[in-house]
């Protein structure tokens, strides 16, 4: 792992770095994006550089990956780095292109921190990087392997078989796989990138969970009217369209075992879990499962029937705006939560981040609580 040189000095300088990283990344994404205005075509989410979203959860990656070598000399953060292998690979990362963000990287940082940058300290966070950066080549590699597919080349073309109007911001699009070929299997709970050519012809990438997959390739995904990749779906996309769609990622998968499940989750953040849910239903798994759902209403609530069909006794709904026998946010007080569960978790960080306190202090083991975001990681991060 790290040099014991490098250690010391990464010790000594990850305060000042650490406190400039949001300044570094900003750098680093401005001057790449000015010289190589490609990557955005296609590559880079840039409604998530419009944002910051992006900045902030590569700054909190890097953070954390050093911490973790210093914490934990011996071990290497897998967990952390399996989340950020997974979402390259639904993009289609490569390695060549570690180099190029390498060397705008590092200029950014000798740009923003001067002469704090001493030959010394650059070889220290240069071997973070590639120690980062070697481990996530080798995860993709392995990914785009279990894939079927080579480095970057996981992509398909798919038919909208149908549609459905959720609510009155989310639709449904069951998909049909096009060609001869198998469609590569899907987990429950993982994902797909959607990549459509916008307007002014620069193409955008977009993940959205799998709320349902069938033995035939069929695949649904659930469409809130989010951001500009969803809006153009949301306008535009109608059954006999064609879409241009990845192979499965995701590394939060409901796992096997006998151990009772809960599933989290808040709007949209429903999709992994009525999957699960219904692959539950489809194994004839009789696993007890408890679903807690957050929503801002009813009415607003997508995918309701589904997980109203397939929750357990027990299960509970909050909608903020007071229908139901829940009102306001979720508070986990008078839920009984099984003793030993397994959490699946999904939706916006701030919630999600609260209700993992909730079941902590009901008693689940912080192992045992799992979640899944969309879009950049910035749990690291917050």
């Amino acid at each position: 792992m790290l040099s014991d040189e490098s250690a010391a000095v990464v010790r000594a300088t990850l305060p000042v770095v650490g406190a400039a990283l949001d300044d570094i990344t900003a750098r680093f994404y401005d001057t790449m994006f000015a010289d190589r205005p490609e990557l955005l075509d296609g590559l880079f989410n840039r409604g998530n550089q419009r944002n910051g979203e992006q900045r902030r959860a590569l700054a909190g990656s890097i953070a954390a990956f050093a911490g973790a070598l210093l914490d934990h000399p011996g071990e290497r953060p897998d967990a952390l780095l399996a989340r950020v292998a997974h979402k390259h690979a639904a993009v289609g990362v490569t390695d060549d292109q570690y180099v190029i963000v390498h060397k705008y990287l590092f200029g950014a940082i000798a740009e923003v921190l001067g002469d704090a940058v001493t030959p010394q300290v650059a070889a220290a966070w240069d071997e973070v990087y590639w120690l980062m950066a070697g481990a996530l080549i080798a995860m993709e590699a392995r990914i785009y392997a279990e894939a079927g597919a080579r480095e970057g080349a996981t992509w398909r073309q798919w038919r909208v078989a149908e549609r459905r109007e959720e609510t009155a911001d989310a639709f449904s699009l069951v998909l049909a796989p096009l060609g001869d070929d198998p469609a590569p299997p899907a987990l429950p709970g993982q994902y797909v990138s959607v990549r459509v050519r916008m307007p002014d012809g620069v193409h955008q990438l977009r993940q959205y969970t799998l709320s349902g997959s069938g033995a035939d390739g069929v695949r649904r995904i659930t469409v809130k009217r989010d951001g500009e990749v969803s809006a153009l779906l949301h306008d535009t996309v109608r059954p006999g369209d064609e879409l241009t769609l990845s192979a499965p990622f995701g590394e939060v998968t409901l796992a096997g075992g006998r151990a009772p499940l809960v599933f989290v989750s808040a709007g949209i953040g429903c999709t992994p879990i009525v999957a699960m849910l219904e692959h539950l239903a489809a194994a004839g798994d009789d696993r007890a499962v408890l679903v807690l759902h957050a929503d801002r209403s009813k009415d607003g609530h997508a995918l309701r029937a589904d997980m109203e069909r397939l929750a357990g006794p027990g299960s509970a709904f909050w909608y903020e705006e007071g229908e139901g026998r829940r009102t306001g946010r979720m508070d986990l007080t008078g839920v009984e939560i099984p003793e030993g569960a397994v959490v699946y978790m999904c939706g916006p960080l701030a919630f999600m981040r609260d209700a993992r306190a909730q079941l902590i202090e009901a008693g689940v083991a912080p192992r045992d609580i799992h979640y899944e975001v969309f879009g950049p990681d910035l749990w690291p991060a917050a």
